[in-house]
């Protein structure tokens, strides 16, 4: 009797503890969403800070601080955006955990962009706008921050709806607008603008051609080989050496500005060399590893795991040695423009600049990058080690190739076309496969056009919305930076 009354207070208790317990629930799942961003602010806050350290009290200190400040809002945007191309392939072919992805992108980019990171860059993006066209330094700091804050946007709203685009074509098109807006339309260099747009057709086509060509010879030379495992020993040092030595030239084509300068054949001496020796070591490793392994495509997919993994390594640097300049141009030009009060081609990036850069596209990766990682790497078609092999070789063959030409190409538009390439390759030869196993099989067995339409290793949404992004990046960021320059002279005049 005497814990008959105990029993309505314990359950009272316990529904007033389920009804918090339930509320702590929620509050930390509404909560969630808003600590990557909650990061990324403080971390924007943080390089405003920094700049207004090196700046001092100057005058113009404030312009300074509020550039640095976008600029670290672009670098997280390049981070969440343009870093999945490089990772994405080697996530999707279950070569590298996301976290793996994360760590290993995140050190490449950052050592790529301070060890090897250009230190000259054209404060108007390559030519776009003729600098005597803008009639005094503050037009020119307003146009730059306009540039800078559009690109941010238009790379923000891209990563939002699952589009991986060029950044270096967002500055391209912020850098247009603005300078449209604040010095008209015939301050447009529009030679170079027509070679940037011809770079939407030519990158991706030319990196999905050369993904496609290199699994071609991957199916022929070693998956439909009787002895799958000879042939690997064989063609895996071949195609690391490739590999290595396409790596080694575009990396002193690109990355080694700062150390020292060297034309297409030097580093193209420098790969071929580089290539030879990777092949030398490879092959006895190889042959090591393969000992014992089962005459089967599984044992191939391990064959190839390690050379995946130090290509997407490898393209992640020379992603920093090469892009991050192009982003953080624009808050490279204000710096040199407050502290000198007049405008150059070329200015010199300051340390700290670079910095913001570096760890900006660490901090993007690491917060927003997951998304377009598995869009990537997964959601446009299935990769393996072997394709993503494939997709990381034709993203560094691509950039010399295009190099050696004289043609702009995007890095972005490279190797997610060599993803699309390798799906494509791969929907056409198991359609000649199928149709040449259904040329003595009754009609009734085989496949009706809807089931093939259905079976389709592409996925058609995703490439309606990349091709729409990327034709479309150019203009739209334009458009919102020479709003947002007529907007900025509108307040500080």
């Amino acid at each position: 009797m005497s814990d008959a009354p105990k029993g309505p207070q314990w359950s009272t208790l316990d529904r007033d503890l389920n009804r918090i317990s339930q509320l702590e629930l929620a509050t930390s799942y509404v909560s969630r969403p808003l600590v990557a961003p909650g990061i990324a602010l403080a971390f924007i806050v943080i390089a405003g800070a920094v700049a207004a350290i090196f700046l001092g009290g100057s005058t113009s200190s404030f312009v300074v601080v509020a550039a640095a400040a976008f600029g670290a809002y672009m670098a997280i945007n390049i981070g969440a955006n343009d870093v999945a191309n490089n990772m994405g392939p080697a996530v999707g072919a279950n070569a590298l955990t996301m976290g793996g992805a994360i760590l290993i992108a995140a050190i490449a980019e950052s050592a790529g962009a301070l060890l090897a990171g250009g230190d000259v860059v054209s404060t108007i993006s390559k030519g776009i706008i003729d600098p005597d066209a803008v009639a005094t330094a503050d037009i020119f700091i307003w146009a730059m921050m306009a540039a800078l804050i559009s690109s941010a946007l238009w790379v923000n709203l891209a990563t939002w709806i699952g589009a991986p685009v060029s950044t270096t074509h967002s500055v391209v098109g912020g850098v247009m607008g603005a300078g449209v807006a604040a010095a008209g339309i015939s301050a447009v260099n529009w030679a170079t603008m027509s070679k940037i747009a011809a770079s939407w057709v030519i990158s991706p086509v030319l990196g999905g051609v050369v993904a496609a060509l290199f699994l071609a010879l991957i199916k022929a030379k070693i998956i439909y080989q009787d002895d799958k495992i000879a042939a690997a020993r064989r063609w895996v040092p071949v195609l690391v050496g490739i590999m290595a030595g396409a790596f080694a030239s575009y990396l002193a084509l690109k990355g080694l500005k700062r150390i020292v300068k060297i034309d297409l054949q030097t580093a193209l001496i420098i790969g071929a060399g580089i290539g030879a020796l990777s092949y030398i070591i490879t092959a006895p490793l190889i042959r090591h590893q393969s000992q014992g392994m089962e005459n089967r495509n599984k044992s191939l997919k391990v064959l190839f795991r390690i050379p995946l993994v130090i290509s997407a390594a490898l393209l992640s640097f020379a992603h920093g040695a090469n892009d991050v300049a192009n982003a953080v141009g624009p808050l490279a030009a204000i710096v040199h423009v407050t502290e000198f009060g007049d405008f150059a081609a070329k200015v010199t990036i300051p340390t700290w600049v670079m910095v913001i850069g570096a760890f900006g596209i660490s901090f993007g990766l690491f917060l927003f990058g997951p998304k377009l990682i598995r869009m990537v790497g997964s959601q446009i078609t299935k990769l393996n080690p072997m394709r993503a092999f494939c997709v990381s070789l034709s993203a560094a063959i691509t950039v010399i190739v295009a190099s050696w030409l004289g043609l702009p190409v995007s890095s972005t538009h490279i190797a997610v076309g060599a993803v699309f390439g390798v799906g494509f390759f791969r929907e056409w030869h198991s359609e000649r496969r199928r149709r040449n196993s259904s040329i003595a099989k009754a009609p009734e067995t085989r496949i009706a056009p809807e089931e093939r339409r259905r079976r389709k290793l592409v996925r058609r949404s995703h490439f309606m919305t990349i091709a729409a992004a990327w034709v479309i990046t150019v203009p739209a960021a334009a458009l919102l930076s020479g709003c947002i320059y007529l907007l900025l002279a509108t307040v500080t005049h």
